[in-house]
């Protein structure tokens, strides 16, 4: 009997907490279909929440998770993503605050038919699919907005808008990038291997 190879283990929350606490005050769940009240951001983190392999196909799905003090520091995901979401929502949210533009972010199926799911949200439910963010630049913070022409617009969170957090969000996504596609690389080696085993 041969061993199975292992994935290494990543802390992803652990390298990528960015406290908010000393920033402007941000809010998360201010839609009015939230499933909680609004309550202050205290800090941010993401979480790798699975990784699979399927069909010849290593994907990942993370979370973007907070923490308040007001209900005793219990992450709760405010987004869920695959690993195709991270930079460009990066890149749409430093857009958004150094132009001072409003930006509009179109989420697109990986096929023409739909396929999985890329983004979803988890302000209104356990996971409702998104297929376009809004990011509104105000003074000293940003609004993250579901839109969707048959349901109309969802206010989900805030973000602040200063230097400090654009750098460490920055840095974050630069973080998690790395550590996500080393992910992805590394169940790809080992699915390699074991259709090799598999076939002697």
């Amino acid at each position: 009997m041969t061993d199975t190879p292992a994935i290494s283990d990543r802390n992803l929350e652990a390298t990528t907490n960015i406290s908010l606490k000393r920033e402007p005050a941000c809010f998360a769940f201010l839609s009015a279909r939230s499933v909680a009240p609004p309550m202050p951001i205290d800090s941010i983190n993401l979480d790798l929440a699975s990784a699979d392999y399927f069909q010849g196909r290593a994907s990942l799905w993370t979370t973007l998770e907070m923490r308040s003090g007001i209900n005793g520091d219990r992450p709760m995901a405010l987004l869920g993503f695959d690993e195709s979401f991270l930079r460009p929502f990066t890149r749409a949210l430093l857009e958004a605050a150094t132009t001072r533009a409003a930006y509009r972010m179109t989420i697109l199926s990986p096929t023409a038919e739909g396929g999985r799911c890329r983004v979803v949200e988890y302000v209104t439910g356990p996971g409702k699919t998104l297929k376009e963010l809004f990011i509104q630049p105000y003074e000293s913070v940003m609004a993250i907005t579901a839109t969707s022409r048959s349901e109309g617009d969802e206010s989900l969170f805030q973000l602040p808008r200063t230097d400090n957090f654009l750098r460490a969000f920055a840095k974050m996504s630069y973080t998690a990038d790395h550590v996500l596609h080393d992910l992805l690389d590394e169940m790809d080696r080992i699915a390699r291997r074991r259709n090799v085993t598999a076939a002697d």
